[in-house]
């Protein structure tokens, strides 16, 4: 069973009468109405999302889109490779060494989009597809049968 309740006083019911609970809430609200916002206070920065290599903001020097890059003369080879094995890193990192040493005036970009999952895609901008490899399970097995020597000759050959 519950205590029962004290019996209070003619004073004690006073004093309880006239002080009021102070809560969260109730301090938000006195502390707002006594100090308000100013106009010229600069509002909260937003949080910036992401940025992917297709949208991020380019200094004045480099304006040029791929498409325009392709129309200046140079070449622009494409290197789709998925995010989720360093397999795929390691064998565009060597792609594109490869084929910057190889032709002159080339210009090679990795993943300017999102790449897609199991991807390893080399081809040129807006044209031919040199090397697709798309949905590969681990352990990649076709991916690990190619040489990656004799895959950068060919697409050397196939662009001049």
């Amino acid at each position: 069973m519950a205590p029962k309740r004290k019996q209070t006083t003619a004073c004690d019911s006073a004093a309880t009468a006239t002080t009021t609970r102070v809560t969260r809430s109730s301090t938000r609200l006195a502390n707002s109405t006594v100090a308000p916002p100013a106009a010229d206070a600069e509002p909260p920065k937003r949080k910036k999302g992401k940025t992917t290599a297709a949208t991020a903001v380019k200094p004045e020097g480099e304006a040029k889109s791929l498409p325009e890059q392709a129309a200046d003369g140079g070449k622009t080879i494409i290197i789709e490779r998925s995010t989720e094995c360093s397999r795929f890193k390691t064998r565009a990192i060597q792609v594109k060494e490869g084929l910057e040493k190889g032709v002159a005036g080339v210009k090679v970009v990795v993943n300017p989009e999102k790449a897609r999952r199991g991807c390893f895609e080399i081809r040129e901008e807006g044209g031919e597809v040199f090397l697709s490899l798309l949905d590969m399970k681990r352990p990649y097995k076709p991916m690990t049968d190619l040489d990656m020597e004799e895959v950068i000759s060919d697409i050397i050959e196939k662009i001049r």
